[in-house]
């Protein structure tokens, strides 16, 4: 009997879509998570509904070292995508924001280990880079962008310096590079997914974390969208079903890119500011946002674009769904009658 794949995670926003895909694709997949988050119940209903006994799930918290491990140790791939993912949870909680996104992944990567070298594909973020506070930037059209004119049209690459901010950074940051040493150190098959804005279907999200998803929900019941900053701040939004196309392939691949660490979002195409999003959801769900605008938060960045280009030549990726098409897709899962609507 073919071991099953490992999500963890897997009932949240990336995991309920990888684990439809994985299943889809005729895997077992055991949907790993605590099921704190609100709405992730209906996710793993949804999909236990659409594949019956190709999901097992798994009810428990990463902090639960001997259970996550046990679970590492039975699988043919961890896809470790649970974490604490709010950077204004980690100023508050700085403790569980380390337990929860560094030592559970240590616990994967020691099962792993143990085990004899599960492959492990880590979802890590752009935050790793820190606040770019550095890249100088200039305002052309109402958006934020480098006045590099070769940094604007590729975005930044992994090549840029790390420079952890805020507990989250920190703790995202330190998983993010054991992953990579445990692959050097110990062989284990690994690599990692520096993430930008991922969105789609299943995203239930919030202030905190998900703020595509949280734009549209707060327009489709009247209520404000708060602006941290002045709205002109530039971000590279990439579907979820293209940055799930990323982490199958990352496994498919795992022998030819363990120990490296790629940048995955929309890239230069799909570059857009705060306001620029509003604006599509305007036209799109055909009503208006009402806006409040407040300060900056700790570890902000005015422009982040990543530059994707090592990750679709390594995992021979295809180019990403517009972003225009994406929050259409986006917006008649959260309000089916969206999709009826003119396209602009």
């Amino acid at each position: 009997m073919t071991a099953p794949v490992l999500v963890t995670g897997g009932a949240g926003f990336i995991g309920t879509n990888l684990s439809d895909r994985l299943a889809a694709e005729g895997h077992t997949v055991v949907v790993y998570d605590a099921l704190v988050r609100p709405g992730v119940e209906a996710n793993l209903a949804w999909l236990i509904d659409r594949h019956g006994a190709r999901i097992r799930p798994v009810i428990a918290d990463v902090r639960d070292a001997a259970t996550l491990a046990s679970e590492v140790a039975r699988a043919q791939a961890v896809f470790h995508l649970a974490a604490q993912v709010a950077v204004t949870t980690s100023m508050r909680d700085p403790m569980l924001d380390f337990e929860v996104n560094l030592r559970a992944t240590m616990t994967v990567l020691e099962a792993s280990r143990s085990a004899g070298g599960i492959p492990i594909v880590f979802a890590s973020t752009n935050k790793v880079y820190g606040n770019l506070a550095d890249i100088a930037l200039q305002e052309d059209g109402g958006a934020y962008v480098p006045q590099d004119a070769g940094l604007r049209a590729r975005g930044i690459g992994e090549d840029r310096p790390l420079c952890f901010h805020t507990p989250y950074g920190c703790s995202k940051g330190a998983a993010d590079q054991y992953v990579l040493d445990y692959a050097r150190s110990f062989g284990v098959p690994a690599c990692v997914l520096r993430m930008s804005c991922i969105y789609g279907p299943h995203q239930m999200g919030t202030e905190d974390q998900g703020w595509l998803a949280h734009f549209a929900i707060q327009m489709l019941h009247g209520r404000p969208i708060t602006i941290f900053g002045d709205g002109r701040q530039v971000r590279d939004a990439l579907f979820v079903g293209d940055a799930v196309s990323a982490y199958i392939a990352a496994w498919q691949h795992i022998g030819a890119v363990s120990g490296r660490a790629f940048n995955l979002g929309g890239g230069p195409a799909n570059a857009v500011t705060l306001l620029q999003v509003i604006g599509a959801l305007e036209t799109i769900l055909g009503r208006r946002a009402r806006l409040e605008f407040r300060g900056w938060r700790p570890g902000d960045q005015k422009y982040f674009v990543a530059d994707s280009s090592r990750a679709a030549s390594a995992l021979c990726l295809s180019p990403p769904l517009s972003w225009v098409e994406g929050l259409r897709a986006l917006a008649a899962w959260l309000w089916p009658s969206a999709a009826n609507l003119a396209a602009d």
